[in-house]
């Protein structure tokens, strides 16, 4: 019983437009920053630089990894999307880092902050975020990519009404320190949720097997099946996000012919298909009277 797993698309118009958006907030923003003086202003502003990049990345990532495989790369290259999104959490996270420390220097020199500017343009963020947040918030499970440029668009609506909140705080009560604190609660806000997505990349460019995934019950799950002698030298990974590849080596109890290995590679692919959501299957069958397992993870 065959399976296949095509990966959902997003549709290239939304990525498109996503992106012009962005640009275009991004650069009233930083505009709006300089004149009125206000860091949260630039640091909301750099947060939809690296968005609109990270959404440029999903882009190039999603039409390359439509291409198909060639002899060199056996795989294709569907990991484009995986290391895209790691390159996203990396810059973001080296972003958050710096606008803390530059908050913290501001700390102790505050400057006078324009709050209109910051109110108006705040406003502005908040609604041209919002609207790419709806535009992805159907397509944000197709692929971490796209997950990644949904989280950090919906943390720069927050980011926005954030800035918002403090530009009220300045315009009616004058209080400037509220700009760098806001700044520094953005930046940890984005970090925290980018840590998680670095993690995630991490693991699957490491091929390590998928959190969700216990190779052990696997294990035990297949010595269930009759004629199996043991399962050993299991490699459990995934190739995307969305991919999961499984190969190992299972000892059989009897020696049987390659036609009723054949019968027995459809049971235990259909178990991992079914119970495991395990769509590439390799086996390698062996039979031995005086068979030890020699082979570990």
């Amino acid at each position: 019983m065959a399976h296949s797993h095509e990966i959902e698309q997003v549709s290239t118009s939304k990525l498109v437009f996503t992106i012009v958006l962005n640009g275009v907030i991004t650069a009233a923003q930083i505009i709006g920053g300089i004149v009125s003086g206000s860091l949260a202003l630039i640091s909301d502003a750099i947060h939809n630089l690296s968005d609109m990049v990270s959404v440029i990345l999903a882009y190039a990532a999603q039409l390359l990894g439509q291409k198909p495989n060639t002899r060199k790369s056996t795989f294709g290259y569907k990991r484009a999307e995986i290391l895209a999104a790691f390159i996203n959490a990396l810059s973001l996270i080296g972003i958050s880092v710096f606008l803390v420390f530059e908050a913290i220097d501001r700390m102790s020199n505050l400057p006078e902050v324009d709050a209109r500017w910051m109110f108006w343009l705040g406003l502005l963020g908040l609604v041209a975020n919002g609207i790419s947040v709806l535009i992805l918030e159907k397509e944000k499970n197709k692929s971490i990519n796209i997950k990644a440029a949904y989280l950090h668009l919906l943390g720069d609506a927050l980011t926005s009404l954030a800035v918002i909140l403090g530009a009220v705080l300045i315009w009616l009560f004058e209080i400037y320190w509220i700009d760098p604190v806001v700044t520094i609660v953005i930046s940890i806000y984005l970090f925290v949720h980018t840590i998680q997505l670095l993690r995630e990349s991490v693991t699957i460019l490491m091929q390590m097997a998928p959190s969700n995934l216990n190779s052990s019950e696997i294990e035990h799950r297949l010595t269930e099946l009759e004629g199996l002698k043991n399962v050993h030298h299991i490699h459990l990974w995934n190739l995307t996000d969305k991919l999961i590849h499984f190969e190992c080596h299972i000892a059989l109890t009897e020696d049987i012919k390659v036609s009723e290995t054949n019968r027995l590679f459809e049971q235990i692919r259909e178990i991992l298909h079914d119970e495991f959501d395990i769509e590439h299957v390799t086996i390698q069958f062996e039979y031995a009277p005086n068979h030890k397992q020699q082979c570990g993870y």
